[in-house]
């Protein structure tokens, strides 16, 4: 397994010195023009080139020839369609998995490298054909996971209790909250928790459980999870 991938609760852009064009992905913001903007001039500052998947003729040529991918946040569903009605969902998944290109996602970006988009905290604004996404992970996170707040007079479902009833579900993988500031690393076979914040890790019929910066989550490329 060669996928190398970095997946971020937010959008903190971070540098990789083996590639010098990315290819982004902005199907997850209705303006794609300034979100590409925005996306080239950030990585200008980080010494890459970027290419954008929608400004290409055929995007699944674009992702044949991507040195390496970048997929940013904005609207989950929105993102999940754009990869559908573009035909690269299962290209990236070849090119991350097999040809060990470089991906990087970024909240909406990080959610469909997972298994499924079915933890994800948008609104559905757009239908895709499936929930399942990429799947360079065996499985799911939930960016942006935010802890239970006892003094809150808000009475809606926390985070926690809405993974908790995905998990009520049959057969629904592990689901890793990333809090704001945390981030996984993926090399090959190893994971690794990063960044300044814990990480909070669901099973079905497990108490959850925390995780530190630098803890080594391995475990969870195992598909058993």
């Amino acid at each position: 397994m060669k996928r190398r991938l970095l997946l971020v609760s937010n959008s903190t852009l971070h540098g990789s010195g083996d590639i010098k064009r990315v290819l982004f992905v902005p199907y997850a913001l209705h303006d794609r023009d300034a979100y590409t903007k925005t996306a080239r001039d950030k990585f200008k500052t980080l010494g890459y080139e970027v290419d954008s998947i929608h400004e290409a003729s055929d995007p699944i040529d674009a992702v044949q020839r991507a040195e390496g991918i970048f997929i940013g946040g904005g609207n989950t569903f929105r993102l999940l369609k754009g990869l559908y009605d573009s035909k690269v969902v299962t290209e990236i998944r070849r090119r991350v998995l097999e040809d060990g290109v470089p991906y990087m996602g970024s909240s909406a970006g990080t959610n469909v490298a997972t298994i499924s988009i079915n933890t994800t905290n948008d609104m559905p604004i757009v239908y895709p054909p499936s929930f399942y996404a990429i799947g360079l992970v065996p499985f799911n996170i939930n960016p942006h996971y935010l802890d239970p707040d006892p003094s809150s007079r808000h009475m809606g479902e926390t985070r926690e209790q809405r993974i908790t009833q995905y998990h009520e579900e049959p057969d629904t993988p592990c689901v890793l909250g990333l809090r704001e500031g945390s981030m996984l690393l993926v090399e090959g076979n190893k994971a690794t928790l990063l960044g300044t914040t814990k990480a909070r890790l669901f099973t079905r019929g497990k108490p959850t459980v925390e995780y530190d910066p630098g803890c080594d989550l391995s475990f969870l490329l195992a598909d058993a999870h």
